[in-house]
């Protein structure tokens, strides 16, 4: 059975301290885990795995599949509606490079969205939250520009924030700054201290990019949360990406960051 949390943040501003109360819930550690080692051997069987856990969290209502031009596997979209039309999209792609099992890269990141959707639906929101897995990351960011290309002007302003997810659980939680958003970095930095959670910032952008940059390049507020360092980014589109270089404690860590991040975020952040 799931724990159910609830919290108060306090957040200091230059001018006065303001108090935010934000509902969140927490499952248990073995349920993460399971999740993650749910991960399957091929592109269209994960985005399957993926499409079922969503169904298996409640989502089935709001629950589609994005066919994208020229590629066999469709995005998975799980919408959960809020107050306002205003959005905040959580992202992380589920394609690897098949040189490993792709468990860090990207299935770490992917298989935490039915969690996280599990756990806001649990109060009423102000945003609505779509939660998007993404097709085809690893051949130039298909599925996350094919999503937001489909957007129009107005569509892409009711964006708050997109939150993408990749390569968690190698290491303690790490945040990109060269191109991240500073006012959602610096929400995160808040919660991360609140909790007692660690938090650092290396950056990876010119060494790679991420679907966050889709976002980023039709100028929408975006931050990539991943766990890569020098040591373990070598880890990425090789044999070695594999279950055993998750260390579950700093996985689940993670996940505890950010779930109380989206809902943080869902109060403190205003309609576009």
């Amino acid at each position: 059975m799931a724990r159910l949390s609830w919290a108060a943040l306090l957040v200091l501003f230059p001018i006065a301290a303001q108090t935010v109360q934000v509902r969140y819930r927490m499952l248990p550690k073995e349920e993460i885990e399971r999740r993650l080692r749910s991960f399957q051997d091929s592109n269209a069987k994960r985005e399957q795995k993926l499409y079922q856990m969503f169904e298996d969290a409640g989502c089935a209502e709001h629950l589609s599949e994005q066919v994208v031009k020229h590629v066999k596997v469709p995005n998975v979209i799980c919408v959960l509606p809020g107050e306002m039309d205003a959005r905040i999209v959580v992202g992380a792609h589920f394609d690897f490079v098949d040189r490993g099992r792709g468990v860090v890269d990207n299935w770490s990141g992917c298989s935490l969205l039915p969690s996280l959707f599990s756990d806001l639906q649990t109060a009423p929101r102000r945003h609505t939250f779509v939660f998007v897995g993404f097709t085809d990351e690893e051949r130039g960011l298909i599925g996350s520009q094919f999503y937001i290309g489909r957007l129009g002007k107005e569509e892409l302003k009711e964006i708050s924030a997109m939150v993408n997810l990749d390569s968690l659980g190698t290491s303690e939680t790490k945040l990109e700054l060269d191109r991240g958003d500073k006012k959602l970095a610096n929400a995160l930095h808040l919660v991360a201290l609140h909790y007692n959670l660690p938090l650092s910032v290396v950056n990876l952008h010119r060494v790679g990019r991420s679907d966050s940059d889709s976002f980023q390049d039709r100028r929408v507020p975006a931050i990539s949360i991943h766990s890569l360092s020098n040591e373990t980014f070598p880890i990425l589109h090789t044999y070695r990406d594999q279950i055993d270089k998750i260390r579950m404690d700093d996985y689940y860590d993670t996940y505890r960051l950010v779930d109380v991040y989206l809902a943080y975020l869902d109060v403190i952040l205003d309609a576009n």
